[in-house]
């Protein structure tokens, strides 16, 4: 709820707002329609949802891929990545920055989750102990069974 109502003055959703996230974290900038469904684990009709409003919006455009003639991507425009950068300001400030544990008991939490996603197989970890998740994002767990 929280997040819901930091995000309803950008006139986002939670799932639009992931999608222009996701989008934003992508070396270029755009995916397919069907790997956005797949990386947030979503139906195919709530992608199209999402990105028919933020198209609306001009948060995001889609375009043919460039090899793939059958393939649309959804590609995040300036302005998403300036609403993103605004939205996620916020949510870090009003929701994130106190989640409301002591440091030790937060180390732990996100310990305990990073083991559970890798054994899930959300990620891998390499030989030096980094992680690489799903969208390219590193992490160094610390905790134990985490390296």
């Amino acid at each position: 709820a929280r997040i819901d109502e930091c995000l309803e003055p950008f006139g986002l959703t939670f799932s639009r707002f992931e999608v222009l996230m996701l989008l934003s974290f992508s070396r270029k900038g755009s995916l397919p329609l069907g790997k956005i469904g797949v990386r947030l684990q979503v139906h195919a009709a709530s992608v199209t949802n999402a990105i028919d409003r933020l198209e609306v919006s001009g948060l995001v455009e889609r375009i043919p891929h460039p090899t793939d003639g059958r393939t649309t991507l959804a590609r995040i425009t300036p302005a998403g990545r300036r609403l993103a950068r605004r939205a996620v300001a916020v949510l870090n400030r009003e929701v994130f920055d106190d989640p409301g544990l002591q440091r030790d008991d937060l180390r732990s939490t996100i310990d305990a989750l990073t083991v559970l996603r890798h054994r899930a197989g959300d990620f891998t970890i390499d030989t030096t102990g980094a992680t690489t998740v799903g969208v390219g994002e590193s992490v160094r767990p610390t905790g134990p069974g985490g390296q």
